[in-house]
């Protein structure tokens, strides 16, 4: 490693090397996933967008690639009592798809009101599902006496370097794929996406914009960055339930440093953004997957310095499990029959 990235090493969870090495031990478990475009959003939007789907990624998400990461550093004692986390969904499956590529035991312990879809992809995957109320406590608490119980590891969700590295695989596959990429926008939600993303990019190209997108009812990333430390929100309310959780003192740093900004929209733009998708693209994006065109789509990102500036805009499409059930009662009057 040369003498510009050693500080790196010291300062955050994960660093360039740790990511190329998450790079290999992931590559057998992983997907490649492709970089789709389209004239007709480019001409809508007025930028050249290369759209990273991770929607068709293993367990429909990007979350095996932190998972399998974390899973496959374990070593053979320390992995053979299994594996535990939280989490409400895309995580809790690729926990239980990485334990089952592994062949040790996933314990998964989601809260009540996870959707439907991702609580069938645990059961799909072979983890023992342990319910727990909603709150971050009641999940932490039923963690932490499974952990007690049967000895199991803990995978967190977002705050561990392990995971971190995993999902700055992504940036590496990205920046081979489309060369030139100037602005990446990414979902934010507990920070092991963008953190792991950042890290990567920056290495490979300092000057590179890296743009959170976050929902306006769950914008607590918003505000730390506006006030310089974490900050917590008493609850949230968005349709987009992957991006429900907070920062953490291992993804934080990253993103108060070194992601640009965020920006915030309202659930409806991320509804017309999923629609997008659906209509131009013909790909199932869920509401954490579709935030980043939403981003780009929005006045706060078109009246920005950067906007000027951005001309290659990638954008990480996190996701494609869908409750649809959801979905529809959040449209409610607005369906309509052709």
């Amino acid at each position: 490693m040369d003498a510009n990235n050693a500080p790196r090493c010291q300062k955050y969870a994960a660093d360039i090397e740790s990511i190329k090495e998450a790079q290999v031990r992931i590559e057998p478990f992983i997907h490649r996933t492709p970089v789709l475009s389209s004239t007709t959003i480019d001409s809508l939007v007025g930028k050249k967008l290369f759209f990273k789907c991770e929607c068709f990624q293993k367990g429909g998400a990007f979350k095996i690639r932190g998972a399998s990461n974390a899973i496959f550093s374990l070593d053979d004692s320390e992995a053979s009592k299994g594996v535990v986390t939280h989490s409400s969904g895309n995580h809790a499956a690729a926990v239980s798809l990485a334990a089952k590529l592994r062949g040790i035991p996933a314990y998964i312990v989601i809260p009540k009101n996870a959707p439907k879809c991702k609580v069938e992809n645990v059961k799909r995957y072979g983890g023992q599902v342990i319910w727990s109320e909603v709150t971050m406590q009641s999940r932490e608490t039923v963690a932490r006496k499974v952990q007690e119980d049967t000895g199991a590891v803990l995978i967190h969700p977002f705050n561990d370097g392990r995971i971190m590295s995993g999902q700055g695989t992504i940036s590496l596959e990205l920046l081979e794929q489309v060369p030139g990429i100037d602005t990446i926008v990414v979902p934010i939600s507990g920070g092991g996406l963008i953190s792991g993303i950042t890290l990567a990019a920056k290495a490979i190209n300092p000057s590179i914009r890296i743009f959170a997108a976050e929902p306006k009812g769950a914008d607590d990333a918003a505000q730390s960055k506006v006030v310089g430390r974490i900050v917590t929100l008493s609850e949230t309310n968005t349709i987009a339930d992957g991006l429900r959780a907070f920062l953490g003192d291992k993804t934080w740093p990253v993103v108060r440093d070194l992601v640009d900004d965020v920006i915030t929209v309202s659930d409806e733009e991320i509804i017309k953004a999923m629609q997008m998708f659906y209509e131009i693209l013909k790909v199932a994006v869920e509401p954490s997957g579709a935030i980043g065109l939403a981003a780009v789509l929005s006045d706060q990102f078109k009246q920005s310095e950067a906007w000027k500036e951005s001309n290659k805009v990638a954008i990480i499409v996190s996701g494609g499990n869908v409750d649809l059930a959801a979905l529809w009662n959040s449209l409610g009057n607005n369906t309509s029959t052709p």
